[in-house]
């Protein structure tokens, strides 16, 4: 009698064992528990730790309160401009209400990501590309409002929603890459432009300057003597400035007479009088002579001879001595 109870009383202490492991829930400390008892739900939320239900009559779910990140799969549409997009995003979201969550939405993970990818489509037919690549907080911000409306409802909190990518068609993306270019090149011709304009500013008071002391033309041409011989180059080329060729037309000047071209030279040596021959029956004219320039190699540097007033002469028709004119 005595072993029957003993073991009665095992048996009891096994199933009370089994029972108690039976009811016995741990939650974790990121997780909600949400108590249905006969299929009511019982309570407030089960917080986390170790709780205790009753077997076979209560049923224990778990929500998880953590941040779920949701990607978007890629949308393709048409922007307010006419140009077809495709783009992505990413949501993150997380629950605020379990209750909600588990009772008025069969799965807010796939409500929440249908409600972002037609939200996206919403906001690519709604905006320019300018805007979708340049002013995406805007649109981030647009979106999550579009996303969190119906959210609300659902339990859930949307918390921040980002545009990954905007993929172009490669015939945008050309013509993209061709307006940047005339951009850049703009802005550098402009930046040259402005360059000039201070440089020949600046050329000009140096002008000036020079203008005002002649002796800083000097120190100039020394200077850059200078620095080209630096170089240690065999070929030295030496700039002769217009001012120095004038100086040395006017010591000409001042060595020869004043009206030296007015007066008719007795003898000369650039110059040939052709006299009349005693057996000429009609008179033979005069060349008058040329007078020899004041600085023939300032001359030549200044500009080539007057050729088409030398050419517009009449020839000169001279008479031999047996009184025959000679063809030109």
């Amino acid at each position: 009698m005595l072993e029957l109870v003993i073991t009665l009383i095992a048996v009891i202490g096994a199933l009370g064992l089994i029972c108690l492991a039976a009811a016995m829930r741990v939650i974790k400390q990121y997780e909600r528990g949400i108590l249905f008892r006969l299929g009511r739900i019982t309570g407030e939320p089960r917080s986390p730790g170790l709780t205790l239900i009753i077997p076979f009559v209560d049923r224990l779910h778990k929500m998880n309160m953590q941040i779920v990140t949701l990607p978007i799969p890629a949308q393709e549409g048409i922007t307010r401009d006419n140009v077809t997009v495709r783009v992505d995003a990413v949501v993150y979201f997380r629950v605020v209400e379990p209750t909600d969550a588990l009772v008025r939405v069969e799965d807010y993970r796939f409500a929440v990501s249908q409600m972002a990818q037609t939200s996206l489509r919403s906001i690519i037919g709604k905006s320019d590309l300018d805007d979708l690549l340049s002013n995406r907080e805007k649109l981030n911000e647009g979106l999550e409002l579009m996303i969190d409306s119906p959210a609300v409802g659902w339990g859930v909190q949307i918390d921040r929603v980002e545009i990954k990518d905007v993929s172009l068609p490669d015939t945008m993306k050309r013509s993209m890459a061709r307006q940047a270019e005339a951009d850049r090149e703009r802005r550098a011709r402009i930046i040259n432009a402005d360059a000039e304009y201070q440089a020949s500013k600046k050329l000009a008071q140096a002008a000036q300057q020079m203008a005002d002391t002649p002796t800083a033309l000097q120190l100039r041409l020394l200077q850059t003597v200078m620095a080209v011989s630096a170089e240690k180059n065999s070929t030295l080329v030496l700039p002769i400035p217009v001012e120095l060729l004038h100086f040395l037309e006017r010591g000409a000047r001042d060595g020869q007479p004043t009206d030296h071209r007015s007066e008719k030279p007795e003898t000369s040596e650039t110059s040939e009088t052709f006299e009349e021959p005693e057996t000429s029956e009609e008179p033979v004219p005069e060349i008058a002579p040329v007078a020899e320039p004041a600085s023939p190699y300032l001359d030549a540097l200044t500009g080539p001879p007057d050729l088409g007033a030398v050419l517009d002469q009449p020839p000169e028709r001279v008479t031999h001595g047996k009184g025959r004119p000679e063809q030109p």
